[in-house]
């Protein structure tokens, strides 16, 4: 694994568009090339009490999780996803690229290579809910994320990691 030092940080934010709210004040963070081949990715997350670990793939749909933040770190291949909701940005992501979403950051995958696969992980291991941007979800969904605290650690770099250099409470 990479030092904090030595990767390359990616901020984004993108407004609510009316159906995928984003998060208020949290950017949604791509950490570039962190892990590195022999890296037990789900260990590091884990000791950082990032936990509740899938390996998958991203929707192919617009959606977010309105309870909790969310990591995807890329264990092999790599994809296009849509970040933010159709408005939002789209980002390569490639094997060792962690991404971190705070709660109401909409994601969707756009396409990827036959071998992409990543985890994902959430504060305290939280199970998440499932939004997809409908009218009569969201009044809910939008306080949802106002109450979701930042968590004790970075996902990758623990309690001093640079998480905090970008979400403050």
């Amino acid at each position: 694994m990479k030092r904090a030092e030595d990767i390359e940080i990616i901020p984004l934010k993108v407004e609510d568009d009316g159906k995928i709210p984003n998060h208020p004040d949290f950017p949604l963070l791509v950490y570039k090339d962190v892990f590195q081949d022999g890296d037990d990715i789900p260990a590091i997350l884990n000791a950082n009490d990032w936990s509740g670990e899938w390996l998958g793939s991203v929707h192919p749909f617009h959606h977010y999780h309105s309870n909790t933040h969310e990591v995807l770190a890329v264990k092999e291949g790599s994809a296009t996803l849509q970040l933010g909701g159709a408005q939002g940005e789209t980002v390569e992501a490639n094997k060792g690229d962690v991404i971190i979403l705070p709660a109401g950051y909409g994601h969707k995958m756009i396409d990827s290579s036959d071998d992409y696969a990543n985890y994902g992980t959430y504060p305290g291991g939280i199970s998440f809910d499932m939004c997809y941007g409908k009218p009569e979800e969201r009044p809910e969904k939008v306080n949802n994320i106002k109450e979701v605290l930042v968590p004790e650690y970075d996902p990758v770099f623990g309690q001093r990691g640079p998480l905090f250099d970008y979400w403050r409470s």
